[in-house]
């Protein structure tokens, strides 16, 4: 999913910077796919490989620039933006916020997805519900928001799904930043029981192992290897 993620990042980024377009197609083609590598990649549970994962790429950039509807200046400073807001006790908030840009000539903080399915845009305001955008909201202190829907499908389409987070959202979502850095600190981590299938997050969950139980899940899942608290890695999306 983040390879036309990435790819429509590398747009922006070549499109401001140098405002070409079919030249910042394939800029960004040679900076998300290395050579040799749509050869060689396997098909995901979709049957999507990725000669048509690179059509439907391609597809979405052209639409991308045929719409013309996000201008972001200094790209370099307003893309994968890092925030740190301080908390009590010395802890730290840190965000990754995609973009701060403008839509249709207003400022508004951007959320990139790629998706193989539209976003539902009923009721009205069932954006602004989106708990990720609440969160970005409250650390850029920027109200007007908007997810940028890739919809990977044979017609290529983008949604602009707009909205406006409130003072009292962002106020509710402090309530919540305490009360999770409350249970962290507590070491009290209590399970979300619920399967849902055949989308089960279970499977995924690294806690899995202690909810049933399983002593050797749990070593293989949890259980702090060496090297494991070395987060230098994580300076690399600094700006």
């Amino acid at each position: 999913m983040h390879w036309v993620y990435s790819l429509a990042g590398s747009y922006s980024l070549w499109h401001d910077q140098r405002g070409g377009q079919r030249k910042g197609y394939e800029r960004s083609l040679l900076l998300t796919c290395p050579a040799g590598q749509v050869a060689t990649a396997p098909s995901d549970s979709h049957g999507d490989d990725w000669e048509r994962l690179l059509r439907q790429g391609i597809g979405l950039l052209e639409q991308f620039a045929r719409d013309n509807r996000i201008r972001i200046r200094q790209p370099q400073r307003n893309m994968q933006k890092k925030l740190i807001r301080p908390l009590a006790n010395g802890n730290e908030f840190v965000a990754y916020v995609d973009a701060i840009g403008h839509l249709d000539d207003k400022r508004r903080l951007l959320e990139w997805k790629t998706t193989s399915a539209r976003y539902p845009e009923q009721p009205e305001g069932l954006t602004s519900l989106d708990l990720q955008l609440v969160c970005y909201s409250w650390i850029t202190g920027i109200s007007d928001v908007a997810i940028v829907a890739f919809v990977r499908k044979r017609v290529p389409e983008i949604q602009y799904l707009m909205a406006s987070i409130t003072d009292e959202q962002r106020r509710e979502f402090v309530q919540v930043v305490e009360a999770t850095v409350g249970q962290i600190e507590a070491a009290q981590f209590p399970p979300r029981l619920g399967i849902r299938f055949p989308q089960n997050g279970c499977v995924s969950c690294a806690h899995l192992g202690l909810c049933l139980g399983n002593e050797p899940l749990v070593c293989s899942k949890l259980i702090r290897q060496p090297g494991a608290s070395d987060l230098d890695w994580l300076n690399v999306l600094d700006e």
